[in-house]
C-alpha cells in the first residue's frame, strides 16, 4: 500500500497558471496543471518528454490545451449537448488535501490529488452535483498512473449518465513508423463515417492517412510500438471498456488551430474511454476508472516486435 503522504511541488507554468510537478529519484518527472486538471509533460530518466504538446498549444482559459492528457467529461467529442469534450478539461481544479483513501499497489509518494466539483454555470448546462477525484502518480519505474473517482452527489435522487476518455497524446518519433497492437479483429466505430461500425482486420495497426475510431470491449492492455526510438508504450486501463486512436493527418491539422502543420507526424492519441455504454451513477454511487502508462524498450528481431511479450 502506497503511503498516503504525497510528495509534490508547486509552482508557476506558462501564462502564470498554477501547476504541480512531481520527481522520482532517477530523474522521472510528471506535471499536472490545476487548470483541467491536465498532465501536460511525463518524461523518463533522460529528461525525454513521453508525452505530445501541441507546437501551438494554448494556456489560457477558457480554451484547453493541447495534447499531454485532456480529460473528457462529462461528455466525450460531440456525443451529447455540451461543448466537445465536455467541461472538465477547462475548469481550475483545486488540490484534494483529505482525499477518501485510494488502494494501491503502488510504493511512490510521488502522487497528488485533484478534486473538480461543478460550478453554478456548470449546474445550468449540466444539471448534476458530482465530486471528481484523480489521483496523478509517478511510479517508481516511471509509470504514471491516473485514477478517475466520479460520485454522484445529487440530493434530489437523480442518477446521471456520462462518457468519458484520457485523451491521451503519445509522442512519437515518426508516425509512419508506429503500430499499434492489442486491437485487432475488434468492432470499431469510424467516426470518419459516421461512427458506422466495422471489424478491424487481423494486423496491428498502422498510420497512413486520418484516423478516428472507437475500438469497443478492448483489452485492458494496448501497445505502441515506436520503430524508430526502439520504445513501446504499455497502455493498461481498468474500468474503460473502449479505445480511441485517432491521429488527423495533414490535411485535419491544418484546419485545428492550436495545432502545427506537421504535428501529427510525431504524435498519436491512443485514448482510454468509456463510450459505447455511457456511465450512470445513482445518488451516492461511485466509478473508478483508471490509465497506468509506462515506456519499455522494445526488443527488435528483424524490426518487428513480439506482441505478445508486452501484452501479456
Amino acid at each position: 500500500m502506497a503511503t498516503e503522504t504525497p510528495s509534490f511541488e508547486l509552482a508557476k507554468g506558462i501564462n502564470g497558471l498554477d501547476k504541480i510537478v512531481l520527481r522520482e529519484s532517477r530523474n522521472r518527472s510528471a506535471e499536472v496543471y490545476l487548470y483541467g486538471g491536465h498532465v501536460t509533460s511525463w518524461k523518463n530518466e533522460n529528461g525525454e518528454e513521453l508525452l505530445y504538446l501541441s507546437s501551438k498549444a494554448i494556456f489560457k482559459p477558457p480554451k484547453p490545451i493541447r495534447g499531454g492528457i485532456p480529460l473528457c467529461f462529462p461528455q466525450f467529442s460531440n456525443l451529447g449537448t455540451l461543448e466537445s469534450h465536455g467541461f472538465a478539461r477547462n475548469r481550475i481544479w483545486e488540490v484534494d488535501a483529505s482525499p477518501p483513501p485510494l488502494p494501491t499497489n503502488s510504493s511512490s509518494n510521488s502522487f497528488v490529488d485533484l478534486i473538480l466539483r461543478p460550478t453554478e454555470d456548470d449546474l445550468k448546462t449540466w444539471p448534476h452535483n458530482f465530486e471528481y477525484r484523480m489521483r496523478v502518480d509517478l511510479g517508481s519505474e516511471g509509470e504514471l498512473t491516473l485514477t478517475s473517482r466520479i460520485r454522484n452527489t445529487n440530493s434530489d435522487g437523480k442518477p446521471f449518465t456520462f462518457t468519458f476518455a484520457y485523451h491521451t497524446y503519445f509522442s512519437v518519433s515518426d508516425i509512419s513508423e508506429v503500430r499499434v497492437e492489442g486491437l485487432e479483429t475488434l468492432d470499431y466505430l469510424d467516426n470518419l463515417k459516421n461512427r458506422e461500425r466495422f471489424t478491424e482486420q487481423g494486423d496491428a495497426i498502422t498510420f497512413e492517412s486520418e484516423i478516428d475510431k472507437i475500438y469497443l470491449s478492448t483489452p485492458t492492455k494496448i501497445a505502441i510500438l515506436d520503430h524508430e526510438k526502439k520504445r513501446t508504450f504499455v497502455v493498461r486501463k481498468d474500468g474503460l471498456a473502449d479505445a480511441v486512436v485517432w491521429n488527423p493527418w495533414d490535411k485535419k491539422s491544418k484546419t485545428i488551430s492550436d495545432l502545427g502543420d506537421e504535428d501529427y507526424k510525431h504524435m498519436l492519441c491512443v485514448e482510454a474511454a468509456a463510450v459505447e455504454r455511457p456511465i450512470t451513477l445513482k445518488p451516492g454511487e461511485e466509478w473508478k476508472g483508471r490509465l497506468e502508462l509506462s515506456a519499455v524498450p522494445s526488443s527488435y528481431s528483424s524490426g518487428q516486435l513480439d506482441p505478445k511479450k508486452v501484452l501479456q
